[in-house]
């Protein structure tokens, strides 16, 4: 690996000019009022493991046109009273895994809701457990290029939908403070947390790491790596599609999304990102909460300058849970 992209000096300031539809809120409205989320769909089953510290529910809701998403819950077993929550989201390919995985911000006090993606899973991890029953058309490898044809037909609408509606979910069950969610994830799972924070302003704190699905005109051409890689493979064959391909992805472009965010955010990235460069990942940092009637501070960011696309891993794990106790004595401050 090498530093490919633009120098770290010229990467804080980086904010390229990204055509932005004109009914891209529409967009959203849109597709949120046609996908309401029904708080009755949502159940949460007690599961029998040999855990003694850690209780696990396994969790359903109505995701996009009311689909069942999958979700463990995993709270302190010892815990009383609602509890600050984590809500996270998975990279591409992975599930939700089995019950005692990942159990690392529970251990840490937090509620944590760990969201199956639906049609994937079986790429790496133990496996998720939610289908995808909506078909698309032609597409290369992986998953990114689902229903480029058109926005409402992209795997992405529904992916986003499902990110709101996990957060609402959440937000109902008795274990969890609603007023302290925060949504976190890696690579897609990091694209998924800002669609969240964009879209539901339940959301206090976002913590992207290296972060997919932003600055798509960037990124297309950049790299040699899926998935932007399948996308380019895509057009290298649909000669003509390449006009409504990147109509399509405007629509889930996290660079533009994350400006309608009103939360605080702590990003991450490594310089050595052949996935999703670091620029891409800057681009929506830079632009975080632009649009909002009162923007939130710069998000934070944590460079890792001689790691690629695992970013900080642990490192990063740990820069979080100071950044969110951090967050949290400012909150209660200001309360």
């Amino acid at each position: 690996m090498s530093h490919f992209d633009l120098p770290l000096e010229e990467l804080e300031h980086y904010s390229p000019e990204l055509p932005e539809p004109e009914d891209l809120d529409a967009f959203w409205e849109r597709t949120l009022t046609e996908n309401p989320f029904d708080p009755d769909s949502v159940t949460a089953v007690a599961v029998d493991t040999p855990l003694v510290t850690h209780r696990v529910d396994d969790v359903t809701f109505g995701g996009y046109a009311g689909d069942p998403i999958r979700a463990w819950l995993r709270i302190p077993a010892d815990a009383t009273g609602p509890l600050p929550t984590i809500v996270e989201f998975l990279g591409m390919g992975g599930g939700r895994g089995m019950p005692q995985d990942n159990l690392m911000w529970s251990a840490a006090g937090y509620a944590h809701l760990v969201m199956d993606t639906r049609g994937q899973g079986s790429h790496w991890g133990s496996g998720g457990h939610t289908p995808d029953p909506h078909g698309t058309g032609p597409a290369a490898a992986g998953f990114a290029t689902h229903g480029l044809e058109h926005p409402d037909e992209y795997l992405y609408r529904r992916l986003f939908v499902d990110a709101h509606h996990a957060v609402e979910a959440v937000s109902i069950l008795p274990e969890v403070d609603p007023t302290r969610i925060t949504v976190t994830g890696v690579s897609q799972g990091g694209g998924l947390a800002i669609a969240a924070a964009a879209l539901n302003h339940r959301v206090i704190a976002a913590m992207p790491d290296v972060p997919f699905m932003c600055a798509f005109p960037r990124a297309l051409g950049l790299t040699d790596d899926a998935p932007y890689a399948d996308v380019a493979q895509y057009l290298a064959v649909h000669r003509d599609d390449e006009e409504a391909v990147h109509h399509t992805l405007a629509y889930f472009d996290c660079a533009l999304l994350g400006r309608r965010a009103t939360c605080p955010a702590l990003f991450s990235t490594g310089l050595m990102d052949m996935t999703c460069p670091p620029s891409t990942v800057f681009a929506a940092r830079n632009r975080w909460g632009q649009a909002s009637p009162q923007p939130p501070a710069q998000p934070d960011i944590r460079v890792y300058p001689f790691n690629g696309h695992e970013g900080g891993e642990s490192y990063q794990w740990r820069e979080q849970v100071a950044w969110l106790a951090a967050l949290r004595r400012d909150l209660d401050v200001a309360c």
